[in-house]
Formats: C-alpha cells, sequence, structure tokens
C-alpha cells in the first residue's frame, strides 16, 4: 500500500513539474512573441519618425531655398536669434537674444516704401505673442501640415509675451506702440545697400537696441513655472535659470541644427524620450510645437536635469562635485562626463575616481579634459550664471 502510494506521489510530482515547465514554457513563448512584435512596433515607430523628420528637413530646405530667391544670406531661427519673414518674404526681423538687438531688413523701391514697412514690423515684433508667432509664421504653417507619425506627442503653444514685457512699463496700446515705433524708424537710421537679388530695389535696414535689463525681464515671465518644477526635481532654481539663459538667452522660438527646440533645448530623440518616459511612464517622442510649449519645455527640462543629477549620476557623494557633473551632463551626456575621468563612459567605474577629488578639482579636471570645447565652455558659463540668479531670485 505503502509502495502504491509512493508511485501516486512520484507520478504526480512528476506531472506537476511539467506541466509548470510547460505553463513555464508557454509563458517563455508568449513573452518572446511579445518582445518580438514589440521590436517589430518600435522599429516601424522609428521608421516612421525618421520619414517625418526627413519631411521637416525637406520643408526646411525648401524654404530656405525659397528665402534665397530675396536674400543673400537666407537666415533661420537658431538657439539664440528668432527670425522671422512676412508671407512675401521680403522683410524679415531678426531677434538677436544674446546680444540684446532687433534688425529689420526690407526689400523695397524707394525710402518711403521701405520706412512704412520698418514701421510695420517693428510694432508687430514687440508685440506680437508666442501663439500668434506660431500660428502665422510661414514657414511653422508649412510644417504643421507635415503628417506626424503615431505617437508623436504634439501640443499647442501657449500665448506669451515676447517682446512686449521688455519694451513697455505697461500693456502695449495703440498710442504705446505708434510713439515707440515712431522714434526708432527715422530716415537717418535707415541703412541701404543696393540688393544683389531684385532688380531696381535696395535691401534697408535698422537696428534697434532692446532695454539692457532684457534678459532679467524674460527670465522673469517664467519664474513660476521654474519655480514649480525646481521644487518639483528638487533642483535649484538658479540652476534651471542659468542652464535655461545658456541653452537659448530665454528665446523661445529656439532651433538648433540637431535638431533640439525651446527654451532649454530639448533634442526629441534623445533627452526628449528619458524625459517624457520618465515623466508619464511612456516612450513616446514630442514634436517641436509640444516643445516651443513653455510650460512642457521648462517642465522637460527640469526633469532631465533630475534624471541627470539623481539617476545617472547618483554614484557622485558630493553634491556640490555632482552639480558641476550634472551641468556639464546636459550638455554632452552623462558618458562622457565617465569619459574624461577613466577615457571610457562607464559612469560606475569614474564615480570612485570622481569621488577621491575635491568639487574644485573635480571641476577643473573637467575644464581640463572634457572631450569636447563646448561642454567646457558650457560648464563654465551655467556655473557663473548660477550665481546670478540665486541673487535674484534666492534659490
Amino acid at each position: 500500500m505503502l509502495k502504491k502510494l509512493l508511485l501516486i506521489i512520484c507520478v504526480a510530482s512528476m506531472l506537476i513539474a511539467q506541466s509548470a515547465q510547460d505553463f513555464k514554457n508557454q509563458q517563455m513563448q508568449g513573452f518572446n512573441k511579445e518582445k518580438k512584435q514589440f521590436g517589430i512596433y518600435k522599429k516601424s515607430q522609428e521608421e516612421e519618425f525618421d520619414t517625418y523628420q526627413k519631411e521637416q528637413n525637406k520643408a526646411y530646405k525648401a524654404y530656405k531655398k525659397e528665402i534665397g530667391v530675396f536674400w543673400d544670406e537666407p537666415k533661420i531661427s537658431t538657439k539664440k536669434k528668432w527670425v522671422s519673414y512676412t508671407e512675401d518674404k521680403k522683410t524679415r526681423t531678426d531677434v538677436d537674444f544674446s546680444k540684446e538687438t532687433i534688425t529689420i531688413e526690407t526689400i523695397a523701391s524707394s525710402p518711403q516704401e521701405a520706412k512704412q514697412k520698418l514701421q510695420v514690423a517693428l510694432a508687430k515684433v514687440v508685440t506680437v505673442d508666442t501663439k500668434t508667432v506660431q500660428e502665422t509664421d510661414p514657414l511653422e504653417k508649412r510644417l504643421s501640415k507635415i503628417k506626424k507619425p503615431i505617437g508623436v506627442v504634439g501640443g499647442e503653444v501657449k500665448a506669451e509675451p515676447i517682446l512686449s514685457t521688455i519694451v513697455f512699463k505697461n500693456p502695449p496700446t495703440q498710442a504705446s506702440v505708434n510713439a515707440y515705433v515712431n522714434k526708432y524708424v527715422k530716415y537717418d537710421k535707415i541703412k541701404a545697400k543696393k540688393s544683389t537679388k531684385i532688380k531696381h530695389a535696395k535691401i534697408y535696414s535698422l537696428n534697434v537696441a532692446l532695454p539692457k535689463d532684457t534678459m532679467i525681464k524674460r527670465s522673469k515671465i517664467y519664474y513660476e513655472e521654474v519655480k514649480k518644477n525646481a521644487k518639483l526635481q528638487r533642483l535649484p532654481m538658479s540652476l534651471v535659470f542659468a542652464v535655461m539663459h545658456t541653452e537659448s538667452s530665454f528665446n523661445p522660438r529656439a532651433r538648433s541644427h540637431i535638431p533640439a527646440y525651446g527654451l532649454m533645448q530639448i533634442v526629441p530623440r534623445t533627452a526628449g524620450i528619458d524625459t517624457y518616459k520618465f515623466l508619464y511612464k511612456k516612450k513616446r517622442l514630442v514634436s517641436g510645437s509640444y516643445l516651443y510649449n513653455s510650460s512642457n519645455n521648462i517642465k522637460m527640462g527640469t526633469a532631465y536635469l533630475h534624471i541627470l543629477y539623481y539617476k545617472y549620476l547618483k554614484d557622485i557623494k558630493n553634491q556640490d562635485t555632482k552639480l558641476f557633473c550634472t551641468i556639464a551632463a546636459y550638455n554632452t551626456g552623462a558618458g562622457n562626463i565617465a569619459w574624461a575621468f577613466t577615457r571610457n563612459y562607464n559612469m560606475k567605474k569614474a564615480a570612485p575616481l570622481i569621488n577621491k577629488k575635491s568639487p574644485k578639482e573635480v571641476y577643473n579636471k573637467l575644464l581640463r579634459d572634457l572631450r569636447y570645447e563646448e561642454p567646457k565652455h558650457y560648464l563654465k558659463r551655467v556655473s557663473q550664471r548660477m550665481s546670478s540668479y540665486y541673487r535674484l531670485y534666492g534659490s
């Protein structure tokens, strides 16, 4: 009887073990199938986004070619400059946020025509808001018609002042705008040169200096958003402001060749993906229009600083040392911080070496041994500007 019982138990155990193995095999097959499907989906998404980016680049090139019909130098917005054209492309404004100047140029057949066009352009540039720019800019209108792939997050741009709060003490009225325009658009201030593109026409230009406190006034527009997100991500406000200043000089239309977008220059395919997943637990690409929204941009920029400081560089013990490394990493990536100390990209190996040094020693080593010159200058500028914003905002 005992032998029979033992035999039954043994057979039952074998059956249970086999069933468990079968279940495990089924699970693995299901997992591998899902993994394969996800890989196919991911590849499809990447291919769609590549196509989307190519179409965008194609639109940019076509637009620049059209501008080149009228202008020797077909300017487009950059990190520090906001360049906009009229529909006919014969008048353009170039706001240089780093130099705090407005340059307006127009192609006209007479000084009288030029003066009128320059007046209209100056009145518009000092009063227009970010939402209106997004909706009326000829290039943005063209880009908005390109079909976005599924999974790319779009967004609407908020209506925020660009130059009006800098130029005017109070909300601008027709009378105050007219007075401002008449003050600067005068024949003796307008320069002219012959157009090499349009016969019987000249290029008339006007330079207007913005107030000396432009950078401070621009930063104040974003104070509440920075304060909220810096607190949420456990970061000093001075760091966020200093990064924003260095990245874009508070140009809300900032766009680099990479491309990176907006105030804190987020790159959709790298920092954009990591940060969106950190914030919303979903792996998504974000569009340029999403990042031209200042709230989205500041939220993602501060979150990326958080990821660098609290995740990628978490093994660095000294807070000041970690801050220097975070600043440089925002520009060049955490792997390049490791490379400066170990000549490889592994932060696990670099952290013990970094921890043996004082903050000042780490700062000097980064300035000496980072792979590229740009992050060295970037570390210097952000560190110095942090002190200014700390004095201004107290955090």
